[in-house]
């Protein structure tokens, strides 16, 4: 499958979805609190993306070849799960940390976007891990521009985040999306400068990184979905959407709630 290239209109309606996305998450954020489960805050989600956004979860009964069917609208991922949690009736707890991802199908375009949750008051070790797995993220967004390299992207996040004494999960990437959830391009969190394909304009994808505060070896629980850490150490993740503008990128997944992007993002804009 080849790369997708979004004209005007292709770029109208990732931004409507994208923004959808953002919107999503800002909805469910009240609700991350101890007591409340994970089913709970997937029923929200799942009523508000029919019944407000008028859109559609595009995890529910998600089917990737060699997979059962994703039977939620949401993924919840605690603690030490890496990606894909599915949502259940055990009640979040102090101290737990937390990664809602979304995606929203409006029109057919796909806003794909996660964030990270600290329940009540976290430890000093999943604070840290959270707020640099943000910055992360970002120092991979601001890589993008038309010339850029995905190589580019993915020594950055590596590059910062085991420079800070974390590992970057190798197994799942980011990846293009469009009228098609999951698409060309592969976007590794891990690299080199200079390799891999070269960014174009009208490009869309998602960057993603999951870090671990251990090891970076990871497993898959029975459920055939749920990813773990090997060694029981924290995981967490950031996503959003990003396009390829002519000089530079446009984050499509922000929204009013979104966390303000780190310092650094703005200095780099007005160097």
């Amino acid at each position: 499958m080849s790369i997708t290239y979004k004209d005007e209109d292709g770029i109208r309606g990732m931004r409507i979805a994208g923004r959808l996305a953002g919107e999503l998450l800002d909805y469910l954020t009240p609700h991350v609190q101890a007591g409340v489960t994970t089913n709970a805050i997937d029923k929200l989600a799942y009523d508000y993306i029919t019944e407000v956004q008028r859109a559609v979860p595009a995890p529910l009964n998600y089917q990737p070849a060699g997979y059962t069917p994703y039977p939620k609208s949401i993924c919840t991922s605690i603690n030490h799960q890496v990606c894909h949690g599915i949502p259940n009736d055990k009640p979040l707890r102090k101290g737990d940390i937390v990664n809602i991802d979304v995606t929203v199908i409006k029109d057919g375009w796909h806003g794909d976007s996660s964030r990270m949750f600290i329940v009540g008051d976290g430890s000093i070790a999943a604070k840290r891990l959270c707020a640099m797995t943000y910055d992360a993220m970002w120092h991979g967004i601001v890589l993008v521009r038309p010339g850029a390299r995905l190589g580019d992207i993915g020594w950055a996040i590596q590059k910062f985040a085991e420079s800070n004494g974390f590992s970057v999960v190798r197994e799942f990437c980011g990846h293009g999306i469009g009228k098609v959830f999951h698409e060309e391009p592969q976007v590794l969190h891990y690299g080199r400068p200079g390799t891999l394909e070269e960014l174009k304009p009208g490009m869309t994808f998602t960057i993603e990184p999951m870090i671990n505060l251990g090891r970076r070896e990871i497993k898959e629980l029975g459920d055939g979905w749920t990813i773990v850490t090997k060694d029981h150490s924290l995981s967490a993740q950031w996503e959003h959407t990003v396009l390829v503008t002519e000089t530079g990128y446009e984050v499509l997944t922000l929204s009013a709630g979104s966390p303000a992007p780190p310092a650094f993002v703005n200095e780099r804009a007005h160097a």
